[in-house]
C-alpha cells in the first residue's frame, strides 16, 4: 500500500484557500440574512418612535416626516385624482416628481388609510426594508472587485450607517427605494460582459425602473453600458445587439409615462418638469440659503397663487426664462453660488450664520461627519485607483457625473442618497484600506443560466 507523499507548500497553501473559500461561500447567506435582519430591525425601532413622534402630526398638508410633493400627490391618487396636485391645493395634472413612489404611497393609503399612523408605518417600514436590503447588492459589489473580507466591513457599514438610517426609517421619500434598485444596477452592471442578451434587456429594465424612482440616476446609464461594451469589444464578442437590447428595454419601462406626460402636460421633457424650479430657488439673488423657500409654492402663498394662475407648465416655462435671465445678467453670482454647491455637497457646510443655523440645526453636527466621509472617501478612490483603475472606474464616474445637476440647482445630504452606498463602500477601503484580492475566489469562474458559452474575464 504506498504511503501518502507530503504536500508542497505550493499545494498546502493552495488547498488551503480552496477550504476557506468554500467556508466562505457556505457562510455568506447567513452572513447576510443576519445583517438585513439587524439593519432592518435598527430601523424599525426609529420608525416606531418617528411614527409617534408628537412633533411629526399627520395632517393633510404633509404626510409627516417631510414628505411633501410625494406625499400630496399620492393623496391625489388615493382620492381618484390621478396623478396631480403635488402641493396643498387641487391645482391639476402633474410631472413634478416621478411616479414610482407616489403610487406606492397611495397603495399605502389604500390599505391603512389616508394619512394614519399605520399608512406611515407601513411607508416608512417600506423604506427601512429597502435599506435594509440594500446590504445584499453592496455586498457582491464588493466581494466581486475587491475580496470578502471588504464586502463584509462595508455591508456592516451600511447597515449601521447613520444616514442610511434616517433617510429610510424618518423620510417619506424615495431615498431608500432608489439606493436600492441603483446599487442593483451597479452589480448587474459589474458582471453585464459575461452574460446573454436576454441578461441585458433586464438590465435595461431594472434601470428603468430606478429612473422612473429617481431620475436623476439616468446620467450614469451610458457610462455603465460604454464599460460593459468596451469589455465585450476587447474580447472580439458580439456587443451591438446586446447593447441595442438594454437601451430597447430601457425605453420600453421610461416610454409610457413620457407619452402621458406629452399627452396630459402638454410639454416635452424627461419624466419630470421640476428641474427650471429648483434651479431658480438656487440662483434667484439669495446668498443666505441654498434652496430659496420664497421661489417655491410648497412654502410661498404668493409663488402658490403664481402656480395656481399659470398652470404647472406655464409656470415651469417662466422658471426657465427667470433662470437664463438671472444668470445672464448675474453670472458672477452663479459661479460663487455653484463653487459653495459644490463644497455643501462634500461637506454639508454652507453657514454657520445664526440666521440660517435657525432653519438648518443639524448642518452643526452634519459637516463633522461629512467632511470626515469626504477625506475617507478620496483616500480608499486614491487607493483602489491605483491598484485596479478598471473596477475603480465607475465609481469615480459617479463621483464625477451623478452630483452636476445639484452643483447648479441646490445641495445637500437628501440630493446624494442614490449614490451613498457608493461612497460608504469608498469611505470603507480609505479606512481599512484593501488587501489583497483572494486568489480562488478571483479565478473561480462563475456560471449562469444567460451566460455566453464563451466564458469572459471580469
Amino acid at each position: 500500500m504506498p504511503t501518502a507523499q507530503p504536500l508542497t507548500k505550493a499545494a498546502a497553501i493552495k488547498t488551503t484557500l480552496h477550504t476557506s473559500s468554500r467556508d466562505l461561500a457556505r457562510s455568506t447567506p447567513a452572513f447576510l440574512t443576519a445583517l438585513v435582519l439587524l439593519a432592518l430591525a435598527l430601523r424599525l425601532i426609529v420608525v416606531f418612535f418617528a411614527v409617534h413622534d408628537s412633533g411629526h402630526t399627520i395632517h393633510d398638508n404633509n404626510f409627516g416626516w417631510e414628505s411633501w410633493e410625494m406625499g400630496w400627490t399620492a393623496r391625489s391618487l388615493y382620492l381618484g385624482q390621478g396623478f396631480s396636485s403635488p402641493f396643498l391645493p387641487i391645482t391639476g395634472p402633474t410631472a413634478l416628481v416621478p411616479p414610482l413612489y407616489p403610487c406606492l404611497i397611495a397603495a399605502a393609503f389604500k390599505l391603512f388609510g389616508l394619512y394614519t399612523s399605520a399608512a406611515a408605518f407601513a411607508v416608512l417600514g417600506f423604506n427601512s426594508l429597502c435599506s435594509a436590503l440594500t446590504c445584499i447588492p453592496l455586498f457582491f459589489l464588493v466581494r466581486n472587485a475587491i475580496n470578502t473580507r471588504s464586502a463584509r466591513i462595508a455591508a456592516i457599514a451600511w447597515a449601521l450607517y447613520p444616514f442610511s438610517v434616517y433617510f429610510s426609517a424618518d423620510r417619506v421619500w424615495d431615498y431608500a427605494l432608489t439606493a436600492l434598485l441603483f446599487t442593483t444596477c451597479l452589480l448587474f452592471a459589474q458582471q453585464l460582459h459575461r452574460h446573454s442578451t436576454i441578461a441585458w434587456a433586464n438590465f435595461g429594465l431594472l434601470y428603468g425602473l430606478a429612473v422612473l424612482s429617481n431620475p436623476s440616476v439616468v446620467s450614469l446609464l451610458p457610462f455603465l453600458l460604454l464599460l460593459a461594451i468596451f469589455k465585450l469589444h476587447k474580447t472580439g464578442n458580439r456587443w451591438f445587439t446586446k447593447s441595442v437590447f438594454a437601451c430597447a428595454s430601457f425605453i420600453l419601462v421610461c416610454t409610457p409615462w413620457t407619452l402621458r406626460n406629452d399627452r396630459v402636460m402638454h410639454a416635452h421633457f424627461f419624466l419630470r418638469d421640476g428641474f427650471w424650479l429648483e434651479f431658480y430657488a438656487g440662483n434667484n439673488g439669495d446668498a443666505t440659503a441654498s434652496n430659496s423657500s420664497f421661489t417655491h409654492p410648497a412654502s410661498s402663498a404668493s409663488e402658490m397663487q403664481h402656480y395656481q394662475q399659470l398652470g404647472e407648465t406655464a409656470y415651469m416655462a417662466s422658471k426657465r426664462q427667470l433662470s437664463i435671465d438671472f444668470i445672464h445678467h448675474h453670472p458672477g453670482f452663479f459661479a460663487i453660488a455653484s463653487l459653495r454647491r459644490i463644497v455643501r455637497f462634500w461637506t454639508g457646510y454652507w453657514s454657520f450664520q445664526p440666521s440660517y443655523l435657525k432653519y438648518e440645526p443639524m448642518d452643526l453636527p452634519n459637516v463633522p461627519f461629512c467632511i470626515f466621509l469626504t477625506i475617507f472617501m478620496v483616500r480608499g478612490m486614491l487607493q483602489w485607483w491605483r491598484r485596479d483603475r478598471a473596477t475603480a472606474l465607475p465609481y469615480l464616474i459617479a463621483l464625477i457625473v451623478f452630483p452636476i445637476p445639484y452643483y447648479v440647482t441646490h445641495s445637500s445630504m437628501d440630493y446624494r442618497q442614490p449614490i451613498e452606498p457608493i461612497i460608504l463602500i469608498l469611505v470603507t477601503i480609505g479606512l481599512f484600506g484593501l488587501k489583497a484580492p483572494e486568489p480562488v475566489a478571483a479565478e473561480t469562474p462563475s456560471f449562469d443560466v444567460n451566460s455566453d458559452s464563451k466564458l469572459l474575464p471580469a
